[in-house]
């Protein structure tokens, strides 16, 4: 209960009512000062917090709940797929420019052929692999991608005499050619059954060592050398910032492999699918996922609600949060997928995942086009699955072969019938050196592919706003709380010399979050609002006597209501838990930020939602407010540029001094301002330059408004609505001023 100045006891409800607003002041770390007189002298934490639980790690559960209707899982699979894109570092898409393949060194079997091919995928990056062709059938012929996934030495596997034995013994494998080879014979079954086949290699596995194997699978310990703002290479602070990963230089690796296959002539667009196990079967099914023109998958010993994968190229930020390997097979639907499993973090497919799968293709009018599997063997593509593969594509590609389909025996390719390179062709570098020649030369040709989006009028804003803004979308992680999500409990009450104090918290039910807010409602209000966001959160408010400091004052001696939040780890969270110093990283010694930040929101995103918490009060209380204006400084103004870019629709002023500061000084790949994304979309001019509607005053030191910035607004039609404030001093009073203006 609380009371009102003549003593009337109201629930809280109604008193939140009386506030009519819930606003927020952010940034990064501060202790509170000046708060004595609006917290509880008690010492334990008034609320609980999921975000400071343990993170979640690629060892979590992720299981898979279908859609209800073909409509509502049009709307999410857009967005995972987006998701995916964005974490990969392919959103936009990559351009489907003509690729100059090299093929030679073809080998003559008595069924099929074999050509060497190599091209390059992006300026140093190169596709190396082999085209299988069948002979003696006339085309178009389906095609089947095949990366290989984690076998040593890739296309080059060879798993040895005793092993083979072995395995035949176990009833893994049936012959002791294609046993011994189990790469080699799949894709020679394939030929033989009337498909091409491009097998090609992982990066770092046979001849793709443009990128060597220790450093896109082996990768450990952060390199100080290849971790400047210039000098940058993989695994850095900065290729996190371009969203540069191992997993997407595959995952555009094997995009442009996939456009290379479709064009060529003989291949059956309407017939293209992926198969490949362990690492190949992340590639399988992420390549299945984000491009339709894939029509069959089938990875292997991959897909499960358990381990998502362990190695770097299988992770990258964002890739995970909130989602996983099941849903992303989902994505498969209603093309046909298969899947198979084995006795490792796959084996309880058929309880976990499969049966979700089965009730999503059946909501979606195809139950008959999903199959899996769980075979008794280690982690594998042994006899059984492959034949299990083989049956699939058969069917689904309308081979019309005889079933069982049996894996015929071979002449196994030698190494030297393999490699692509040769004295002719000779291998490319592979040292630190062509590695950042290949990561700065990608960065620059995606940068100059955003560039080109900057919009002329609203056709191209539209645009800009779809590819830029929904990676933004996917970066925040969050969209804008309903109403039903937000729960408010207000602590405390107080009145103040022309004014009301609320001690509220606001929480957001759904995620089990809460905003710690100060809450200032003039006796007289005019149904404005202004989110003041603070370095030192709520108490960056008040001075030390617990008064309003002048520019808050201000507002509220104008009749504005203002508040101030505690954002992640300010202020009251204190009392949960002391606040880091560093990005908090899961249990896991290898340096790598996507083990972290594939399956967690950075703690950029964390704060941005404390931001919508309470926008979104804002927007959902009774009292309706008229205007809600959003004013950030230092590194509290980056996140109101976030937080203007994400809800720009319910805001109508912003006011933004970021002090400087630029994403592109980060260096160290534990700051907790990290914020992977953020240069490749365009940095803090990029966050403002999605603004729009939202009248906008920016401080800074240039005498004009930076150029993305005017290129957006004047396609919106509202340059007139932006003003720079180049002075140094007094920088809160003019916002001050110009908040009030109007």
């Amino acid at each position: 209960m609380i009371q009102n100045d003549d003593q009337i006891s109201m629930d809280r409800r109604t008193a939140l009512q009386n506030i009519g607003l819930a606003l927020v002041s952010a940034g990064v770390i501060g202790s509170p000062t000046g708060l004595a007189s609006v917290f509880a002298a008690d010492e334990d934490p008034a609320f609980k917090d999921s975000r400071l639980e343990a993170l979640k790690d690629l060892n979590g559960y992720f299981p898979f709940t279908p859609a209800e209707s073909p409509e509502a899982w049009e709307k999410r699979a857009e967005y995972v797929r987006r998701q995916i894109k964005v974490a990969a570092g392919v959103w936009p898409e990559p351009e489907n420019t003509k690729i100059n393949a090299t093929l030679h060194g073809k080998v003559d079997r008595d069924e099929y052929t074999v050509e060497k091919v190599f091209f390059q995928s992006s300026p140093g990056l190169y596709v190396t692999g082999n085209l299988y062709r069948p002979k003696g059938k006339s085309g178009p012929f389906p095609m089947v991608l095949s990366p290989h996934g984690h076998f040593a030495e890739g296309r080059f596997y060879d798993s040895g005499a005793q092993k083979v034995q072995a395995n035949i013994k176990a009833g893994a494998e049936k012959y002791e050619v294609g046993g011994r080879y189990p790469l080699q014979a799949r894709c020679v079954e394939l030929a033989r059954m009337g498909c091409m086949v491009f097998h090609y290699d992982m990066l770092g596995y046979a001849d793709g060592f443009c990128l060597s194997y220790d450093l896109i699978h082996r990768f450990a310990k952060q390199r100080p050398e290849m971790s400047s703002e210039k000098n940058w290479g993989l695994f850095s602070a900065q290729s996190e910032l371009r969203l540069i990963s191992a997993l997407g230089l595959q995952t555009l690796n094997s995009i442009r492999a996939l456009d290379w296959v479709c064009s060529l002539p003989e291949v059956d667009q309407k017939r293209i699918g992926i198969t490949g196990a362990s690492g190949g079967g992340t590639q399988t099914f992420i390549l299945a996922a984000i491009d339709q023109r894939i029509t069959a998958a089938f990875p292997a010993v991959m897909v499960s609600t358990a381990m998502q994968g362990g190695c770097t190229c299988e992770n990258a930020t964002y890739l995970r949060v909130g989602t996983g390997n099941i849903e992303f097979a989902a994505l498969l639907a209603p093309r046909p997928l298969g899947v198979t499993a084995a006795d490792d973090w796959t084996k309880e497919i058929e309880s976990k995942g499969l049966p979700e799968l089965k009730q999503h293709f059946k909501m979606l009018g195809v139950p008959e086009n999903v199959i899996g599997k769980y075979f008794p063997f280690p982690h594998n593509y042994n006899y059984v699955s492959r034949a299990m593969m083989y049956e699939f594509f058969n069917q689904h590609f309308q081979l019309g072969l005889s079933s069982p389909i049996v894996e015929a025996d071979f002449k196994p390719l030698s190494r030297e019938e393999l490699t692509v390179w040769n004295k002719k062709y000779p291998a490319p570098p592979g040292d630190e050196q062509s590695e950042i020649k290949i990561l700065h030369t990608l960065a620059k040709n995606n940068a100059k592919q955003i560039k080109r989006l900057t919009p002329r009028d609203q056709k191209s804003l539209a645009e800009y706003r779809r590819v830029v803004g929904g990676a933004i979308e996917v970066m925040i992680g969050r969209s804008l709380p309903d109403k039903e999500d937000l729960e408010p409990e207000n602590l405390s009450e107080e009145s103040k010399s022309g004014y009301r104090q609320y001690h509220t918290l606001i929480k957001n039910k759904r995620y089990e979050e809460v905003t710690p807010t100060l809450f200032f409602l003039p006796d007289q209000w005019n149904q404005k609002v202004v989110i003041w966001l603070d370095n030192q959160g709520k108490s960056g408010l008040l001075k030390a006597d617990g008064t309003l400091k002048s520019p808050i004052q201000r507002l509220v001696d104008s009749g504005t209501a203002v508040a101030g939040i505690d954002v992640l780890y300010q202020g009251e969270f204190s009392k949960l838990q002391a606040a880091p110093t560093e990005m908090p990283v899961v249990n896991n010694p290898r340096e790598f930020a996507g083990y972290t930040l594939g399956y967690n929101h950075p703690v950029f995103s964390k704060q941005v939602h404390d931001i919508l918490n309470v926008l979104a009060f804002s927007k959902h209380h009774d009292s309706q407010p008229q205007s809600i204006a959003l004013a950030g400084f230092g590194f509290s103004g980056v996140l109101a540029a976030a937080a203007g870019a994400h809800s720009s629709d319910i805001i109508q002023k912003l006011a933004v001094d970021t002090r400087g500061f630029r994403f592109k000084e980060i260096t160290n790949i534990r700051d907790l301002r990290l914020w992977p994304g953020a240069i490749k979309y365009g940095d803090v001019e990029g966050l403002l330059s999605l603004c729009q509607p939202a009248s906008l005053w920016l401080a800074g030191k240039s005498s004009s408004v930076p150029e993305l910035i005017q290129a957006t607004y004047n396609a919106a039609g509202q340059l007139n609505q932006v003003t720079l404030y180049n002075e140094t001093a007094n920088r809160e009073a003019a916002a001050v001023d110009w908040l009030l203006k109007g």
